[in-house]
């Protein structure tokens, strides 16, 4: 219940970013207020103007922690849901007709699998963000380049889920009783055994979301994910890095950020399975 609430207080703060910075009277996560950094140019810790401090660039980095949680919560929600439908229906067709549809599906999930994700959406990213982006700029760079990136990389483990659980249900009575009264087979697949199948999918999406948190900051970590002008915890984190020593705010603070809500989202995983499983919660 303390995650649920902490995660109900993140999104209030995403989705209200500019209200709350206003209010606290901070500047903007790019607004440079130079007179905050010290004699020499560099960044000063906190202070009553900026609670969390500033860093090399004069910007105020709870504003920037603030506006970070936005891009977080929109690549888990918006990454999670494209990755979810595209395991699913991959899924669901891949375990329902079998046969050649299902190792096509399969051996692409294969293939998928095997090569390194990190790599693969490392390079995805980078090729993306040149230029005009990807397919004749429908994909621009940026955090539009990311969402796509983590979906891509991320169906796979939920299309064999579902495949699995598809194969197991279409031999069920009420699946045969469907096919005998002359159900459709998009009947059968989305109103008969997709329906059986929300558990699970809850569960695994909810499991997934701080992977895609983690896998958001690891692309900015890296340099790229978001833009140069959007505020990301692992960009931050990476930026702090060759200050560390001297602005231990600057990587202290979107850290903790970072850790609280990967934290959160799997106590949430943990209890939904919990709930939704009960079998395996006694055994």
């Amino acid at each position: 219940m303390a995650a649920l609430v902490f995660l109900g207080l993140l999104a209030l703060v995403a989705i209200f970013a500019p209200l709350i910075v206003n209010v606290l009277g901070l500047p903007g996560p790019n607004e440079t207020d130079p007179g905050a950094r010290d004699a020499f140019g560099t960044a000063t810790g906190p202070s009553s103007e900026h609670p969390l401090g500033v860093d090399q660039r004069g910007h105020d980095v709870l504003s920037q922690v603030i506006y970070g949680a936005r891009v977080s919560l929109l690549v888990a929600v918006v990454a999670t849901a494209l990755a979810s439908v595209a395991g699913i229906v991959s899924g669901l067709v891949a375990g329902y007709f079998r046969g050649w549809v299902d190792s096509l599906v399969s051996r692409a999930v294969d293939v998928l699998l095997a090569i390194p994700y990190l790599l693969l959406a490392v390079g995805l990213a980078a090729s993306c963000s040149l230029g005009g982006g990807c397919f004749g700029g429908a994909l621009e760079p940026g955090l539009t380049v990311v969402i796509f990136v983590i979906a891509f990389t991320s169906w796979t483990y939920i299309a064999r889920l579902v495949r699995g659980q598809t194969l197991s249900l279409r031999e069920k009575e009420f699946v045969l009783a469907s096919r005998a009264l002359g159900a459709s087979h998009r009947r059968i697949v989305f109103g008969e055994i997709l329906p059986n199948l929300v558990a699970p999918i809850i569960v695994y999406a909810t499991v997934l979301m701080p992977q895609v948190i983690l896998y958001e900051a690891a692309l900015s970590f890296l340099g790229v994910g978001v833009g140069p002008r959007t505020a990301s915890w692992g960009k931050m984190i990476a930026e702090a890095t060759s200050i560390f020593d001297t602005a231990w705010w600057f990587m202290l603070f979107p850290g903790l950020a970072l850790l609280l809500t990967v934290l959160a989202f799997n106590l949430v995983g943990d209890a939904m399975q919990d709930a939704l499983h009960p079998r395996a919660r006694r055994s």
